[in-house]
């Protein structure tokens, strides 16, 4: 099937305002940052079912958009959650969340920070021994939590079609990706700089975390974020799946177009490849709860909460001058005058992100179900998103 055959689809509902949720309204700002009011432009209900209009189209299959706070609630979803049905896109439909798993398994490193079991100066050679290369320096958790420790990425581009269609299925354990990266051709590979001095997203950094998590647990790194995060905040929609390769619930399905116009259904996928750092499924309603109880200060203690603000004064690795964006767990996202703090994620079939503004006036989730796995650039319909929530468009 075509794309081209498929009609576009677009449900929206707009409501002018709505009520903070008690996460938000009933906790103090841990910092003066958060008392501040954001400056925000008004809600374009026209503008944001615009964003998302006219899907499918040969770049995403579907999208949905929920924006919630006291500046104005909306939520829309446009194209198809099945291109051979053209059953509609859920607004509460479940999707892979990819990196956005960072944010989740950052707070579990600062909960147990704030319990006295996790030290953010401590080295992970001193938790465990024998995971780096013994000619690497020492690097701290600290570093990990704020992609500064220099540590290199696992080299297997794994959303290359050719790579990611035949190994989706595969199992991996964390020592297999850990010898990824820090071996080639049975050599150390080198540091990409010295830890602490620049910031490098990836990966990486979260997958060495969820190995101390597990160790300073005796657990699975999972099990500390059902116990800290999902659990208490009654995310019924949220899950760490582990070896599980299902999308289970209401949820649009993920495709690759491929050059003849047909699709090659890629929902479900084994995560343990992204294990700690992008293995998360969810949706746009926990999301949302998540973010807003993470940033009032409901899930951290406020030392803790404020480290989630706090970016390191160092350049970005081969970042042309630009320097750090990244704290401990979340994102400072700039849309023209408007900053945004979250994160945002992908994975084959899915583009997503989570973002509210420091006084969570405006929070916005949305997740487009892309065509082509891969790339450097935003989806157009993503930038469209964007754009519109922040009044730019």
């Amino acid at each position: 099937m075509r794309s081209t055959t498929i009609p576009a689809l677009l449900t929206a509902a707009a409501i002018a305002l709505c009520a903070v949720p008690a996460t938000a309204a009933a906790a103090p700002a841990p910092t003066a940052a958060a008392s501040t009011v954001t400056e925000l432009p008004p809600l374009d209900p026209a503008k944001l079912a615009a964003a998302i209009a006219g899907l499918p189209n040969d770049e995403a299959s579907g999208a949905l958009l929920q924006i919630r706070g006291s500046a104005g609630c909306w939520q829309g979803t446009s194209g198809v959650a099945n291109v051979h049905t053209g059953q509609k896109v859920p607004q509460d439909g479940r999707f892979r969340i990819g990196s956005m798993t960072k944010s989740f398994t950052g707070t579990a490193a600062l909960q147990l920070v704030a319990k006295g079991k996790l030290d953010l100066n401590r080295t992970v050679q001193s938790y465990l021994p024998d995971l780096l290369p013994a000619e690497y320096p020492p690097i701290t958790i600290d570093q990990l939590l704020t992609y500064t420790s220099g540590l290199p990425g696992l080299r297997i581009d794994h959303k290359d079609p050719a790579w990611f269609l035949p190994h989706r299925f595969d199992t991996w354990t964390p020592r297999q990706l850990f010898d990824l990266a820090f071996y080639e051709n049975g050599e150390v590979y080198p540091m990409n700089f010295t830890p602490g001095t620049q910031q490098n997203y990836g990966n990486i950094d979260y997958l060495v975390l969820g190995a101390v998590i597990e160790k300073v647990t005796g657990r699975p790194y999972g099990d500390a974020i059902r116990d800290g995060i999902i659990r208490p905040l009654h995310l019924t929609a949220t899950t760490v799946p582990g070896t599980d390769t299902k999308i289970h619930g209401p949820h649009a399905n993920g495709y690759e177009l491929q050059a003849d116009g047909s699709y090659v259904d890629i929902t479900d996928a084994n995560p343990t490849y992204q294990w700690s750092a992008a293995e998360m499924i969810s949706n746009a309603p926990d999301l949302d709860r998540f973010l807003t109880a993470l940033m009032s200060g409901k899930l951290l203690p406020a030392r803790e909460t404020a480290l989630l603000f706090q970016i390191p004064d160092v350049p970005l690795y081969e970042g042309d001058g630009a320097r750090a964006y990244l704290g401990h767990g979340l994102a400072r996202l700039a849309a023209g005058d408007v900053v945004f703090w979250g994160k945002t994620g992908d994975r084959p079939g899915y583009n997503n992100g989570m973002a509210a503004t420091r006084d969570l006036t405006r929070r916005v989730v949305f997740s487009v179900n892309t065509l082509h796995m891969g790339g450097s650039e935003q989806p157009k319909v993503t930038q469209k998103i964007i754009a519109a929530v922040a009044g730019l468009a």
